[in-house]
């Protein structure tokens, strides 16, 4: 694709990176065929090439409207197009130029500003979204039942019986999950410890949430923030971080990306992302395959987008439960999003239940007993809307150790 970015805007970093991005697209238009958005709505403003070709414009020095910021918001950036193109296009770092760019020359609407701010405010703090949760439960049982849905009920955690193990690891809280469901995290020292790996706490928000809603100065923060104190950790010789939510590993993951021109991080973020491990990839199938006895049958695994195209492990979850011994049933169109998606489905909820419909269809094909995820978004938002239970994997393999 052949460019003319605004000479200005060229010279900085991130033109620069924009222009190399642009010009390896090829214009032709696999990624449509698997935009989740595109194929919902229908039209090429609302699919990859289409949001391509208006980060272009405006790079160029084109007319940006409230058009531009609406389409660019649609996207999920679920990556699925990242996974299609044939000429390795990087759509998602194209997309976060092209949001922090709009978001200087467009003004949001009052309500919108409001609500990101809420979002940015409540959501990275565990403390602040705990509080908030805390006050739902209590008038839970008043409320209508779609809110209901989105409020979990309290859940009772039985006391573990942990050993000390000479493999020690970190384990990230996030910011949300410990208040929505500590069952996660609970389930995963339980079947960690029995694969003899001891879990630390780690504390903190991976950056994400500030990272989507272009507020890139608080984002970085919080990732060297992260990376000083997991440094620390590793000198101790703790042996990386697993991630129990799929969201929190490609944001890890991404760290590297985010501080390539930092040359006092750089080094140290590359060292983070290489110590940063999913769930899926401490597990040791063989030993764990042992020490279960399977119940559970007729399960449809959900695997997120951060966890099949940000992080390119598209089969992690399907390997392990079908080496385990569980029945897995058939499901359709697996790359799809659920429409979670970070705060999306707060953002743009009447997009993003149609797409948990579409997910859920076809993820119900074969009539499953119940659905598994990995991570925490996906969970609570698909669960909000099956008529089956939604929960995270590893809560089944907890539940089945001898």
């Amino acid at each position: 694709m052949q460019t003319k970015i605004e000479h200005n805007f060229l010279k900085s970093e991130k033109g620069q990176l924009a222009d190399k991005i642009l010009r390896n697209c090829v214009h032709c238009g696999f990624c449509t065929a698997t935009c989740p958005t595109y194929q919902i709505l229908g039209d090429e403003l609302d699919g990859p090439r289409g949001r391509i070709y208006q980060i272009k414009e405006m790079l160029e020095g084109a007319a940006v409207t409230k058009d531009t910021l609406l389409h660019l918001d649609r996207c999920l950036t679920c990556r699925a197009c990242e996974t299609t193109c044939p000429s390795g296009v990087e759509y998602g770092h194209l997309l976060e130029i092209g949001r922090s760019e709009v978001e200087k020359r467009v003004k949001r609407s009052l309500a919108q500003r409001i609500l990101r701010k809420v979002l940015l405010n409540v959501l990275p703090f565990s403390n602040r979204f705990n509080t908030l949760l805390k006050m739902g439960q209590v008038f839970r049982p008043a409320l209508p039942n779609v809110l209901k849905k989105q409020i979990p009920k309290k859940v009772k955690l039985a006391e573990l019986s942990l050993k000390a193990h000479k493999r020690k690891m970190l384990i990230l809280d996030g910011c949300v999950q410990p208040s929505l469901s500590p069952e996660i995290n609970h389930a995963t020292r339980q079947v960690l410890n029995a694969l003899d790996i001891e879990l630390i706490s780690f504390s903190g928000c991976c950056g994400a949430i500030n990272q989507h809603l272009s507020d890139e100065k608080n984002a970085l923060a919080m990732i060297k923030n992260n990376i000083d104190r997991l440094i620390s950790q590793f000198d101790n010789g703790l042996e990386g971080i697993v991630m129990t939510a799929s969201g929190c590993g490609a944001m890890f993951k991404d760290y590297p990306h985010l501080l390539r021109n930092d040359e006092l991080y750089k080094e140290k973020a590359k060292l983070v992302a290489d110590k940063t491990f999913d769930l899926t990839q401490v597990i040791n199938t063989e030993e764990l395959k042992t020490k279960l006895n399977v119940t559970q049958e007729n399960i449809a695994v959900h695997t997120p987008c951060t966890l099949q195209h940000a992080q390119k492990l598209p089969m992690n979850i399907e390997a392990i439960f079908s080496s385990c011994g569980y029945q897995l049933s058939s499901i359709k169109d697996k790359h799809l999003c659920c429409g979670s998606a970070g705060t999306y489905s707060i953002t743009q909820p009447k997009l993003s239940e149609q797409l948990r419909e579409q997910r859920l269809s076809g993820l119900m094909v074969d009539q499953p007993d119940l659905i598994v995820t990995a991570n925490i978004g996906c969970l609570h938002h698909l669960n909000a809307g099956s008529t089956v239970p939604v929960r995270h994997w590893i809560e089944i393999i907890a539940e089945d150790l001898k």
